[in-house]
């Protein structure tokens, strides 16, 4: 395990160790396989007393990784690294250090470079890529106290219900500073956490850098917590949800409770293949961006933004329930505000549905499947619900087909207008039926 003592960032510590010895090992290939890193011709001796100069050469180590970028995006450990640093702030005070005059406005063009001036400083002047465990401690160091600088950093920490990771995974990074992280890897974990050996299978962490007297809230807090939630309800099916009370600190001082608020209960555990990782990183990343209180428009909406709104609210209530058929009605109520503005009565539902998740051949079956699952809410109603395999399976197929619905509008895969969607569809096959038989 990484020695992090005195580290205020362990999860920035351990995603740039993993990306400079990953980055150091491609740059070796690419030495073996006939690159050249360049070099400096420096003379030296006493040219006033008429003696020979001596000449040495120094490694332009910094001029050879500028130009290869191409190499470090290709690492799966790039994204994380400048997504984790972008979000950090105080990356200019880094640049400018190294002597940088002109400092890209955006954090991801910072965040890219300061990966740039990290690597050369860890390999400066180096004939190899190996890496220096001392080098790389005291470059960190660097910028840590740079981007710090008269900063705090407040963690927050909140057991992650109903999820875990491949066993060989302890920390996996997201989005907007929070982390999915293993107890054991928490330095100073808040003791009720470890006791009674009944450990949550993980954590998310926050961490905020902030000024001194802009330290953000618990509501703050809470809200960055409960987005990562909602993309893991997204990304994949399963029984999420966070423990109602979480834990904070600041600079490493004493845990003090914080209120999370009640998002349910797990009933069971899902499991995310090391495979899957990148994707859910990215994942998470983009559904923060799609849902952060800067992207909400302002004025009044007629893209279908806010019905996607108020129906990913009831899919998470619907989430949040004790069981799948009580969560029926919550998860129909947001199918019925995209698909049937119309109202129930309309029965458009089933086939508008069909329409968008289901291929030509299979939307005839799909649309009964789903009329016999809005069917059995009555049941749900009375008390008369037949808890069968049958049942079970149309219901969890209602909200897959949900789920994928307000994935794809929010990763920008299908247009928030549905209904037009779905309508088109609809006079599309007409218009091709009509075709076959004339």
């Amino acid at each position: 395990m990484p020695n992090w003592q005195g580290v205020r960032n362990p999860t920035l510590h351990g995603l740039l160790e993993a990306f400079t010895t990953a980055a150091g090992i491609r740059f070796e290939r690419a030495v073996a396989a006939g690159d050249e890193v360049p070099f400096d011709v420096i003379a030296s001796g006493d040219t006033y007393r008429a003696r020979p100069a001596l000449y040495c050469y120094r490694p332009l180590t910094g001029h050879y990784i500028g130009e290869r970028l191409e190499l470090l995006v290709e690492l799966e450990t790039f994204l994380p690294v400048c997504r984790t640093l972008a979000g950090l702030g105080g990356l200019e005070l880094y640049l400018r250090a190294g002597g940088h005059e002109l400092v890209p406005e955006t954090s991801r063009e910072q965040a890219e470079l300061v990966v740039v001036q990290f690597l050369t400083r860890v390999y400066d002047e180096r004939i190899d890529f190996v890496p220096d465990e001392q080098r790389f401690a005291a470059v960190y160091d660097e910028l840590e106290q740079a981007i710090y600088q008269g900063r705090h950093v407040t963690e927050v920490v909140v057991a992650l219900l109903g999820l875990d990771l491949d066993p060989g995974t302890d920390e996996l990074a997201l989005a907007d500073g929070v982390s999915l992280q293993r107890v054991r890897t928490l330095a100073g974990a808040p003791a009720e956490l470890l006791a009674g050996g009944s450990q949550p299978p993980l954590l998310l962490v926050l961490r905020v850098a902030h000024e001194r007297d802009a330290q953000p809230s618990s509501a703050f807090a809470r809200a960055r917590l409960r987005r990562v939630l909602t993309a893991l309800r997204l990304f994949e099916r399963g029984d999420f949800a966070l423990s109602a009370v979480g834990h904070w600190r600041v600079d490493g001082g004493s845990w003090t409770p914080v209120a999370i608020g009640a998002t349910g209960r797990s009933r069971q555990l899902t499991l995310i293949p090391r495979s899957a990782e990148d994707e859910l990183r990215g994942f998470c990343n983009l559904i923060g961006r799609r849902l952060a209180p800067s992207a909400h428009r302002h004025g009044p909406d007629r893209s279908g933004a806010g019905e996607i709104s108020w129906a990913l609210a009831r899919f998470e209530m619907g989430c949040e329930r004790d069981t799948l058929y009580e969560g029926l009605s919550d998860h129909l109520l947001a199918l019925r505000a995209l698909l049937e503005p119309e109202g129930p009565a309309s029965g458009r539902l089933a086939q508008r549905l069909a329409m968008i998740c289901a291929t030509a051949e299979e939307r005839t079956a799909l649309a009964a499947r789903t009329a016999r699952a809005i069917a059995l809410e009555r049941s749900v109603i009375t008390g008369m619900i037949a808890d069968d395999a049958t049942s079970l399976e149309l219901v969890t197929e209602l909200v897959d087909n949900l789920r994928a619905i307000l994935r794809d509008v929010l990763c920008g895969h299908l247009d928030a207008d549905l209904c037009t969607v779905a309508d088109e569809l609809i006079g599309q096959a007409a218009d091709e039926l009509e075709a076959v038989l004339v």
